[in-house]
């Protein structure tokens, strides 16, 4: 399985000529921008979906292995489906099977993540940018950021295990694989993204990544599968907030593309999903390289979309509510098994037993913030108990102006 999900790149393959920003901004500068069109490469997955059912068929389900073998070789050959047809509106049909869609209910039977994006876009909306202290507001180039974040990682190490590098043709400000992180050459970054960086990208996507290869019986843990993005995205977002990385900017930034895939399915265009980014306070690069997000892989016209950004939230809800089960069920070895390898929630649970014979190994890094477990232990047992307080309660009976 890991060696025929190698070539199943998705991101990859829909991404965008580093040359489309530029071309589309000119245009739009004079007036006569158009729905960008943009050519993917023609893929043949044939073989490699042919073996992956067969795979399938050789694995058996009532092993925790065998489990995760075939629902991680169902979502390879779910993406390589969708990567034989880029460009089309079939993509949004495989999109929405690999990463949900902005109108379903997040875990527990909740609010969509659709309706808690609008939840934080309203409050970063109602809030005075003005809060923000001096500090906050200077940006660092990607070359200063490049040396600080390699700083860090060596500290981290104690040698070097992942390179920082400068990018000019990304399209993103940043991208994390096992040992190296790409930024973009031209960014400027602020303080809130040098800790979002490392938390989100370095402690955990690399990380996973690179624990995931020291796993002698499972080594395609270590590969991002689709299935795990809900998961991996999660994780990554919660250790942005545990850590104090995550601002109300970033949330916004994060919801306003969940409310852009809902637009874009509901018939918006590119140029009126990229307009909604700029009306929400983006600039011309910034919206574009949003839009340019929602709409990899399909038709630019509207009414499909790549629905990968709505995995956030969804995966930020779910883990936040697993690391509170995990400390109420007494398994908070579970958060740290998390970090073995890259993995669903699900997965983990099943894999419980695995780690403690030794077939699965632990993890050999686990971020700093994961390594003091009795401070998150004290973090998450006040969040179980705050949660049962009806804030609005409290504010229809004037409690706050009680003396506490």
């Amino acid at each position: 399985m890991v060696r025929v999900a190698r070539d199943i790149r998705v991101l990859a393959l829909v991404s965008w000529p580093a040359d489309s920003e530029a071309t589309f901004l000119t245009a739009y500068a004079a007036g006569n921008a158009k729905p960008p069109v943009i050519e993917y490469p023609k893929s043949d997955f044939h073989a490699t979906i042919a073996e992956l059912e067969a795979i399938v068929l050789e694995c058996d389900p009532q092993h925790p292995l065998g489990q995760y073998i075939i629902d991680s070789a169902r979502s390879w050959t779910t993406a390589a489906r969708m990567c034989e047809v880029l460009g089309t509106p079939h993509v949004c049909t495989y999109s929405k099977d690999l990463y949900g869609a902005p109108n379903e209910a997040l875990p527990g039977s909740g609010p969509t993540a659709r309706e808690a994006a609008r939840h934080f876009i309203s409050i970063a909306d109602e809030l005075d940018s003005g809060l923000l202290s001096p500090s906050e507001s200077v940006t660092i180039s990607a070359t200063a950021l490049r040396l600080q974040l390699q700083n860090d990682l060596d500290d981290f190490f104690n040698r070097r295990v992942i390179e920082v590098e400068l990018d000019p043709d990304l399209i993103a400000k940043a991208a994390a694989g096992a040992t190296r992180i790409r930024l973009r050459a031209s960014a400027n970054f602020s303080q809130y993204d040098r800790a979002q960086l490392l938390n989100h990208e370095a402690f955990v996507h690399s990380l996973t990544a690179l624990n995931g290869r020291e796993q002698p019986v499972l080594p395609s843990l270590s590969l991002s599968s689709p299935r795990s993005t809900a998961t991996q995205e999660g994780l990554a977002t919660f250790a942005e907030q545990i850590t104090g990385s995550i601002d109300i900017g970033r949330m916004k930034r994060i919801s306003l593309r969940i409310e852009a895939v809902a637009k874009a399915l509901e018939g918006a265009d590119f140029i009126e999903v990229f307009r909604f980014f700029i009306d929400a306070g983006q600039t011309p690069q910034e919206s574009f390289s949003s839009a340019q997000r929602i709409f990899r892989g399909v038709p630019t016209t509207g009414g499909h979309a790549f629905t990968k950004d709505t995995v956030y939230v969804r995966g930020l809800v779910g883990v936040h509510t697993f690391f509170r089960w995990a400390l109420r069920s007494r398994k908070l070895p579970l958060c740290r098994y998390l970090f073995a390898g890259k993995m669903t929630l699900a997965d983990v649970q099943r894999f419980e037993p695995l780690f403690e014979a030794g077939i699965l190994l632990p993890p050999r890094w686990l971020p700093p913030w994961l390594t003091r477990i009795n401070g998150l232990a004290g973090m998450l047992a006040f969040s179980l108990f705050a949660n049962r307080i009806r804030l609005d309660s409290i504010a229809d009976e004037g409690a706050f102006l009680l003396d506490f």
